[in-house]
């Protein structure tokens, strides 16, 4: 890989933006495509494929064969709230790949003991998350089922392109956080954008259940959108 090109996708990778090396199989010339260049190459549609599945491959197109390395930052999973499903959740999402932070601004439950292994910040929302650099490749869960906590915290999220943003609660404490959101400004298909209840619909009652669940749902979020489903 020429310099250029390796500097250039080192920015990328930093700013946590994805990009992908085109490379001629004929004679070995290779390009990269950052993501604001996608809508206009020639090879919109295959890179957009690649990009949304996050696999690198083999492509036969009109100019020859070309192979495509896709750079996709790794996904992240910020959780509001240090509470007893964060503690099975965190290590689930580990497990699948994600780097896990957890937010709460309560000492007694942020801490290293809870969360061996797991980045905690003990601080209000407004002043953890600005930070964090929350994006679209961050799946986003609010579970503390305090309002103090979580409404600016979703209301950050609900600003940024998270791929996934759920909250803790019942329809009807829904009900009442989505007029508490629009009060505060949040438009009706922002709002749209929250899963709640979270999780997918298994009958969890356990932490470590709900924790399941939880993934579950951000998972098939996560592969599904990947297919171009929405």
């Amino acid at each position: 890989m020429k310099l250029d090109i390796l500097k250039a996708l080192n920015t990328e990778r930093a700013a946590r933006r994805a990009a992908v090396v085109v490379t001629d199989q004929d004679s070995g010339a290779q390009r990269l495509v950052t993501h604001d260049k996608i809508a206009a190459d020639p090879l919109k549609e295959l890179l957009e494929a690649h990009l949304r599945s996050g696999k690198s491959g083999m492509e036969e197109t009109p100019q020859g064969r070309v192979f495509l390395t896709v750079h996709v930052p790794p996904t992240r999973l910020v959780v509001i709230g240090a509470v007893h499903i964060s503690q099975a959740l965190a290590p689930i999402a580990a497990l699948l790949g994600y780097d896990v932070t957890i937010v709460d601004p309560r000492t007694a439950f942020a801490s290293e003991e809870r969360f061996p292994g797991v980045k905690v910040i003990a601080e209000w929302p407004d002043k953890a998350l600005p930070p964090l650099g929350v994006d679209r490749y961050t799946a986003f869960v609010a579970l503390t089922h305090d309002p103090k906590v979580d409404d600016s915290a979703l209301l950050h999220a609900l600003e940024r392109d998270c791929f996934y943003i759920g909250a803790l609660g019942s329809r009807k404490t829904h009900g009442r956080r989505v007029e508490r959101l629009k009060a505060e400004g949040a438009s009706d298909d922002k709002l749209a954008r929250i899963h709640a209840p979270i999780g997918l619909a298994i009958g969890a009652v356990s932490p470590p259940e709900i924790a399941v669940a939880i993934m579950g749902e951000i998972t098939s979020r996560l592969r599904l959108t990947a297919e171009g489903k929405r």
